[in-house]
């Protein structure tokens, strides 16, 4: 009896051409699992692509729902960016892949698990973390690691060269990957950063000087954290998304480009495509800066950073990031509201935030006088808040 090894399938570029390696280089039965984040591709034509070029069985795993409450809603609760500008797109839906993976390795008696990531990627050690996080027995094979195609120029004349189907070009060659919450674009004339990127490989996006000609507002519900409307109609969370993907491309939200340094050690060129993730990480930020107080909003911000490492390493299931969940859901439990966007021509505006959690205070904060504040106590807050730079400069004098 063959031995199995599940691959991590897609049908792009990469583990089409894969297929067929394995079954070259190895005697193994090939089972192609598709893992559905909203990649937006016809399930059932990946399917037959993946019988076609020779894998014996197909999963295709619809993981939209649980990608967006058990992962993303963690990320916009945290806050979590890398270095203050990726919203970790494809960080995101790692994790949840590698457990699936391993899950489907264990139902089909599986000791081999193979993916399509390049030697010089993140999501290689995104997978491969994830997976020995559940079961460490499991063997990886990653050809880019090990074959003799050196390019994504070489990896198309092997396809080319066994009649598989692709869905690149020599000419528009750009390394994609798709989710629900964003769109990634890599290679190609983007690896010279002295290269404008090119608007028409946007494919969530609209340019926004091709943006309507008039703003648009949009009006999000949190309860405690978690998105739960959009202009008053609650939404399941995969339509919650469809629909603000719409509405924040159309109006040219959400384009990042991008030079990151990659945990491999160098530093990579992408363009990423992130509307809906972008207006509701704006959203929950205002409301939070209405309803946190100064100390945990700061040391939240710092907690952030932090947790955005953590994901775009690929260490997601680990304690420390258990732990800081434990902290981020204390912090949310007064996030509840509505923020109203303004956007236009690919800029966002606030235009009211709404809480029955705020800690701003009109009475307090305006220049009127109020009666819970007294303008006279300043003067001896003052004179106390400077005690240290008199003392230096006294010192200093002297």
């Amino acid at each position: 009896m063959k031995e199995k090894v599940i691959l991590a399938y897609s049908g792009g570029l990469d583990t089409s051409i894969i297929v067929p390696w394995l079954k070259e280089n190895y005697d193994f039965e090939v089972i192609a699992v598709c893992i559905d984040v909203g990649q937006g591709d016809d399930m059932e034509k990946v399917r037959e692509k993946a019988i076609k070029t020779g894998a014996s069985k197909v999963y295709i795993e619809d993981v939209k729902e649980e990608f967006i409450t058990d992962y993303l809603f963690k990320g916009i609760k945290s806050g979590a960016v890398y270095e203050g500008k990726y919203l970790l797109g494809t960080a995101f839906a790692r994790p949840l892949m590698a457990k699936k993976l391993v899950e489907i390795a264990h139902t089909e008696g599986a000791r081999y698990i193979c993916h399509g990531c390049t030697g010089k990627g993140n999501d290689q050690v995104r997978f491969e973390v994830g997976i020995a996080s559940f079961d460490p027995d499991i063997k990886i094979i990653a050809p880019w690691r090990i074959w003799d195609i050196k390019s994504r120029e070489d990896a198309i004349d092997y396809a080319a060269r066994r009649g598989i189907d692709i869905p690149v070009t020599k000419e528009k060659i750009y390394s994609r990957d798709m989710n629900l919450w964003h769109v990634s674009h890599e290679g190609g004339e983007l690896e010279n950063p002295t290269n404008e990127h090119k608007e028409d490989m946007y494919l969530l996006t609209t340019p926004p000087e091709k943006a309507p000609d008039f703003p648009t507002y949009v009006d999000i519900y949190f309860e405690k954290g978690v998105p739960k409307k959009v202009n008053g109609e609650e939404l399941s969370p995969v339509e919650m998304l469809k629909l603000l993907n719409k509405i924040a491309g159309e109006n040219g939200i959400g384009v990042i480009d991008l030079v990151e340094n990659r945990l491999v050690g160098m530093k990579s060129r992408g363009v990423y495509e992130t509307p809906a993730g972008t207006l509701l990480y704006f959203a929950h930020d205002e409301l939070e800066r209405m309803t946190l107080d100064k100390m945990t909003y700061h040391f939240k911000q710092i907690m952030s950073i932090k947790y955005g490492e953590l994901l775009y390493d690929g260490l997601w299931f680990t304690t420390l990031r258990e732990s800081l969940d434990s902290f981020v859901e204390t912090t949310q439990k007064t996030v509840t509201g509505s923020v109203k966007l303004k956007l236009y021509k690919g800029n966002i505006k606030t235009a009211s935030i709404d809480t029955p959690y705020a800690l701003y205070n009109e009475e307090i904060s305006s220049f009127s006088t109020g009666s819970l504040y007294n303008h006279k106590d300043a003067e001896g807050f003052i004179n106390l808040y400077s005690l240290p730079s008199k003392i230096k400069a006294m010192t200093n004098k002297e």
